[in-house]
């Protein structure tokens, strides 16, 4: 009870402290530096928290679901995830610039909070966090299945969030954050066990790319090949294009959304005719007067 004390304790100073720098970025910096840098790295320092407590699954879980209640009902139009910006950037919501500069605060951030963390590890405030101050040169790898299996759990499961973001456009946010709460918790139940299930590359940079058990290629092919093969499927399938590279609808056939009506009879004085027959009992000349008779 102790460690999950002390660890709640830092979620939430880690929370306000982002919020706090969060406010003074927004009151301070110009809004594009705000808008595209400091809230993607604020929010890298939350995002985090759920897999440095070291907690049972159950537990785990739960924390998972509330902190991401929390993100995204705090975000502020932040992601913190690199496949999400390039799902922006492919689907024309984002320049090449403001992608680049998110990517650039997302894994400032995540250094940021991997720092802070092994920062709060060292003070030795539980036995849990002295055994993993200890352990954290020597940590083991977040991969627990074969290469190819991990890469296709990761991919199918950010196809899934994409798919529910792409869907959930324009909604309601309070439907929004639970969707992906819901969803996020769900896949961590699922695919947690065997990979983690970051659905994030640069998180999953920060957490195991350094541990031993795989190779740093292996790595990229799990937790950054496959979210991003993902995304673009999700986007795919959504759109039927992608609309940054692609015009044309590769998937779906296109259809007009007016219907062009037939020719109809035009009605006339005289009954329902068309103009081709109108003009037929017209004389030269007549101005569609009959012609006088001689005397």
């Amino acid at each position: 009870m102790a460690s999950l004390n002390v660890s709640l304790c830092f979620f939430l100073a880690t929370f306000a402290l982002c919020q706090a720098s969060r406010r003074a970025a927004k009151a301070l910096l110009p809004g594009g530096a705000y808008a595209h840098f400091a809230r993607e790295a604020m929010r890298m320092l939350v995002e985090l928290g759920p897999w440095a407590g070291g907690f049972g699954p159950d537990l785990l879980l739960t924390l998972v679901f509330l902190l991401l209640l929390v993100h995204g009902a705090t975000l502020d139009g932040a992601s913190a995830n690199p496949t999400v910006s390039l799902q922006r950037f492919l689907l024309a919501e984002a320049s090449l610039p403001r992608t680049l500069l998110e990517l650039a605060a997302q894994a400032l951030g995540v250094h940021a909070a991997g720092a802070l963390t092994r920062l709060y590890w060292a003070w030795g405030l539980s036995d849990l966090h002295v055994l993993q101050s200890l352990m954290d040169p020597h940590c083991s790898s977040a991969l627990r299945t074969a290469v190819p299996h991990g890469a296709l759990l990761e991919g199918s499961c950010a196809f899934l969030l994409h798919l529910v973001l792409l869907r959930l456009q324009g909604s309601r946010a309070v439907h929004r954050v639970l969707a992906v709460a819901l969803l996020l918790t769900a896949a961590a139940c699922t695919a947690g066990p065997l990979t983690s299930a970051f659905l994030n590359p640069a998180l999953a940079a920060s957490v195991t790319f350094r541990c031993s058990g795989h190779s740093l290629l292996e790595y990229v092919q799990v937790y950054w090949l496959g979210p991003v093969t993902g995304m673009l499927l999700a986007v795919l399938l959504y759109h039927g294009r992608l609309p940054r590279l692609f015009q044309r609808n590769l998937l779906y056939s296109q259809k007009s959304k007016y219907r062009v009506p037939r020719g109809r009879p035009v009605p006339g004085p005289g009954g329902s005719q068309t103009p081709e027959e109108g003009s037929r009992g017209r004389g030269p000349g007549s101005g569609g007067q009959p012609l006088s008779s001689s005397h």
